[in-house]
């Protein structure tokens, strides 16, 4: 596995880390709590140390399976990356109505985006003790919100890297703006934001602001939550529920097989898989500090981990970008 670090930290990150959204069922249709599990433990095994989780998926399971997984590594060997500002437990609505959703019950929650100082400090309290843990190694704010000043939220992180119950702050889903409003109150270290081979949107600004500003970039849904695999191109049929039957909806579904076909004889040709191509190719992307990648069983967490021995020239990379240019 490649090691690299979380911007101006002392965070050593695996640069495929696990993401573990799936793992909480939550808009995925279901959960195996046995197989997620094992997911995480093969991803370990194979050199994956890093896991990032949050609160609002399965609003709880996804940060207890990783702190039940994570019994007996020792601390220090593995990275926990979590979130906060998603909230479905309000007493009272506070911040700004996210989504109308449903809990793994079926059940209807409201979840709020909301970031205010006492929030933040009493959504860090509970993920700490659903992980298991008495500190988080990185503290990500989920969503911006708009109704909280973000000086206020980045000073609710400072007190938590004082009191050592995190070690470095980051933003999710940050304009080049907001990152650079929250680095005016705290040293933030990386942005979590979608990034993938038909997703590029972040090349025009937030990558040389992170590149001149030794900002990490953490790129989630690399693999367009399973699109770019190229299987849900051959009949799979996605559970009710799911957020996908809905989600590929947002792309040009011809355009993104004929592209993926011209690849594929790369891929074969490196004895790899197209996710294990697409992976690679995120991670060798300018400012791209660390790819999430999710599995639902243990296969496809190995699967992911060995994406990182894929070698790609400058002359492969630049194919496979021009290809993309053409979609």
């Amino acid at each position: 596995m490649e090691f690299r670090k979380l911007g101006n930290s002392d965070i050593d990150v695996s640069v495929i880390t696990f993401g573990a959204w799936a793992a909480g069922g939550w808009m995925w249709g279901s959960t195996d709590r046995k197989e997620a599990i094992e997911a995480i433990k093969a991803s370990y095994h194979e050199g994956v140390t890093s896991i990032d989780t949050a609160p609002i998926y399965g609003q709880g399971v996804s940060e207890e399976i990783v702190g039940e997984t994570i019994k007996g590594i020792p601390r220090d060997k593995v990275q926990l990356l979590t979130k906060f500002g998603m909230r479905w437990d309000l007493e009272q609505p506070k911040g700004i109505l996210a989504m109308h959703s449903k809990n793994n019950e079926g059940l209807p929650i409201d979840i709020y985006k909301y970031a205010g100082k006492e929030s933040v400090i009493k959504e860090t309290e509970a993920s700490l003790k659903r992980l298991g843990t008495d500190y988080i190694d990185l503290m990500q704010i989920h969503w911006p919100d708009v109704t909280t000043p973000i000086d206020e939220t980045m000073e609710a992180l400072e007190i938590l890297i004082q009191q050592g119950k995190i070690r470095a702050a980051g933003v999710s889903n940050y304009t080049t703006d907001q990152v650079k409003e929250a680095r005016h109150t705290l040293g933030v270290v990386s942005n979590q934001v979608p990034y993938s081979m038909l997703n590029r949107g972040i090349e025009q600004e937030l990558v040389p602001y992170a590149q001149a500003n030794n900002l990490s970039i953490i790129a989630y849904s690399p693999m367009e939550r399973g699109l770019l695999t190229g299987k849900y191109f051959n009949t799979i049929t996605l559970q009710e529920g799911d957020h996908r039957n809905q989600y590929f909806k947002n792309f040009d579904l011809e355009k993104a097989k004929s592209f993926l076909n011209q690849i594929e004889p790369l891929a074969k040709e490196k004895r790899a898989s197209l996710s294990q191509l697409v992976l690679r190719w995120t991670s060798l992307q300018p400012a791209i500090t660390v790819v999430l990648a999710g599995a639902r069983n243990a296969t496809q967490a190995i699967e992911n981990a060995k994406a990182i021995q894929v070698n790609l020239s400058q002359d492969e990379l630049q194919f496979i970008r021009e290809e993309l240019d053409k979609i």
